[in-house]
């Protein structure tokens, strides 16, 4: 019997390509995501640019020294350096552009959410009129902001400063203080229910060991303050210059609702509410109701005590209290010196605490956080700010 032998099967050959399939799928995601990348970048600098030239025609002019576009492959991040914003007739009377220099912004937005813009600036910033004017220089530690709702209307935004510092710089090169704050917060939004032919705006300020120099001495000292107020009146939302802004929002009836707003100095607190509007001259016009725990802290800062040290001079005596004459008040004080010796000096040297007694039976007794406190009015009228009966200061025109 004859045996035989049968050979193994040949090995099936297998395909190699399944091997080369995910690599290959990669690579083409990735060509696909570059491209769109790229074309991201680029509708992001033709809509940069329509915005520039849109604010352009409003009187805001933003240009920058150099521009680069990065953040491959997820982000999109614009870096500016040398910018410089170029502001003209933003505010009542300006005769000359504003100029503000800055050294650097980066703003950056994610691929997949580009209507959400977070942006960084770096310090410091230079404002100024012209070349010969004096400057003001800002500082800060930290300074960022976002905006939702890019590139249509925005929905809502926020800044945040920390550690800021605004100093005017004289012809000699001295920076000499003006502002300070710890920490400075602004937020602002549109109000839910609000439409874009008629947006109400929702704002939020809050500030933490601010003070204001040269202004009024009761906001030398650091003082903390968180405000929220809504803004009704606005015909929209476009680039407009704000004094023309400004004119309509008073030609249509605007006003500034005070919701709520919190001030504390020291052991002074204040709270406040009301409702402020534009007169057609561009003046602040309304009323605030205060409730102030502390006032008797604020008195000698109003300046009463050296007012009647100095002879009571007219023009003073107007701005504390309007209507009151000079003469008579100094013809009192020489009255009191002639029938007792020494009494007219003891007025003086108790005028704060006469005027403390005069403003607490002008308001309403109230508590404040559990302190005792008094309720009066705030009123402004005819570019002036009036603390009940007195007039403590003086608000220039906005348009």
């Amino acid at each position: 019997m004859t045996s035989m032998t049968l050979a193994p099967d040949a090995p099936h050959r297998r395909s190699r390509w399944p091997l080369f399939i995910m690599p290959i799928l990669l690579l083409i995601a990735a060509a696909a995501w570059s491209a769109f990348w790229f074309y991201a970048v680029s509708q992001a600098e033709v809509k940069a640019d329509a915005w520039r030239a849109q604010e352009a025609k409003s009187g805001r002019r933003y240009d920058c020294a150099k521009q680069s576009v990065g953040g491959y492959p997820f982000r999109l991040e614009m870096r500016c350096e040398g910018a410089r914003v170029t502001l003209t007739s933003q505010t009542a009377g300006a005769a000359q552009p504003v100029t503000v220099n800055l050294g650097e912004i980066v703003a950056v937005a994610q691929v997949y959410d580009p209507k959400l813009l977070i942006a960084e600036f770096r310090a410091p910033a230079t404002i100024s009129e012209s070349q010969n004017s004096p400057a003001m220089q800002v500082n800060w530690s930290s300074a960022r902001s976002s905006v939702v709702g890019l590139p249509a209307v925005p929905q809502r935004g926020s800044i945040v400063f920390d550690n800021v510092a605004v100093d005017r710089i004289n012809g000699s090169s001295v920076q000499v203080p003006v502002a300070r704050a710890k920490h400075v917060e602004l937020h602002g939004r549109l109000a839910e229910g609000s439409a874009p032919k008629d947006p109400v705006i929702e704002a939020v300020v809050e500030i933490d060991a601010g003070s204001v120099q040269d202004v009024h001495p009761l906001l030398a000292r650091p003082f903390a303050a968180d405000v929220h107020a809504k803004l009704s009146g606005l015909k929209d939302l476009g680039p407009k210059p704000w004094p023309q802004r400004l004119r309509e929002l008073q030609a249509n009836g605007g006003h500034v609702e005070i919701v709520q707003s919190r001030v504390q100095q020291d052991d002074l607190i204040a709270v406040a509410a009301g409702t402020l509007e534009l007169d057609a001259q561009g003046r602040i016009d309304g009323e605030l109701q205060m409730t102030v725990a502390g006032i008797e802290k604020i008195i000698p800062a109003l300046g009463i005590e050296k007012m009647l040290q100095d002879g009571v001079p007219q023009a003073t005596l107007d701005r504390v209290a309007p209507g009151v004459k000079s003469q008579d008040v100094t013809n009192l004080l020489g009255a009191l010196d002639r029938a007792i010796p020494g009494l007219g000096k003891v007025v003086k040297q108790n005028a704060n605490v006469g005027v403390a007694a005069g403003i607490n039976a002008l308001g309403k007794p109230a508590t404040l956080e559990g302190k005792p406190a008094r309720s009066f009015p705030l009123r402004f009228a005819d570019g002036m700010v009036y603390l009940g009966p007195l007039k403590v200061g003086e608000v220039p025109p906005l348009f």
